[in-house]
C-alpha cells in the first residue's frame, strides 16, 4: 500500500510502499510517549526502506534514545522545522522503515483489534481501552507486525 505522508509545517514530506499499514499497535514506552505520542501513546507501521521517498530532506533531524544507559541503534526522523517525527529505521535492518500513523496523510486500513503495548511504562493518567478487539502486554506482544498484519489478511507485498 502505497503511503503519503508529512509534517505540520510541510518542509518534509515522504511516501513509501507498506507491506504492515494498519495503525493497531499502540506503544506506551517512555521514548514513543515522549517523543511521537498522542494520548500517551505512539504507532508505528511496517514499510520498505528501497520504496521511501523524500522532499525535504535537508530539514531532517535523527534522534537516537539511550536505553539503559546505551545510545539505540534505532534512528527517529523527524522535522527540524516543526518537531514532528516521521519515521524510524534501524540499522540493523536497513529494509525496513517504520513510519509513524500519526503524520500518514492517505486513508489507513481500520485493524481489526488493538495490541496495546509496553503498559508497564504507561502513566497513571493515560486511560487503555478494554474489552473485546483490545490485547493488552506489559512489554512486547506475542507476534510480529508483519505475523499480526498476514494473520488479519492486511499484509501487502
Amino acid at each position: 500500500m502505497l503511503l503519503e505522508g508529512s509534517c505540520h509545517c510541510g518542509a518534509v514530506r515522504f511516501r513509501c510502499r507498506a507491506y504492515a499499514p494498519a495503525p493497531y499497535m499502540h506503544c506506551y514506552c517512555g521514548i514513543c510517549r515522549k517523543t511521537a505520542g498522542a494520548g500517551g501513546y505512539a504507532i508505528n507501521l511496517g514499510a520498505r526502506a528501497e520504496s521511501l521517498e523524500v522532499e525535504g530532506e535537508s530539514a531532517l533531524g535523527s534522534y537516537q534514545a539511550r536505553i539503559d544507559g546505551e545510545q539505540s541503534t534505532l534512528q527517529r526522523k523527524f522535522c527540524r522545522e516543526c518537531g514532528t517525527f516521521l519515521w524510524a529505521q534501524d540499522p540493523r535492518w536497513p529494509e525496513l522503515i517504520h513510519p509513524f500513523a500519526s503524520c500518514i496523510d492517505t486513508p489507513l486500513p481500520a485493524p481489526p483489534e488493538r495490541v496495546h503495548i509496553m503498559l508497564r511504562y504507561k502513566p497513571a493518567w493515560v486511560p487503555v481501552p478494554a474489552g473485546e478487539g483490545h490485547r493488552h502486554f506489559d512489554e512486547y506482544p506475542d507476534e510480529s507486525l508483519e505475523a499480526w498484519h498476514r494473520r488479519w489478511g492486511l499484509y501487502s507485498e
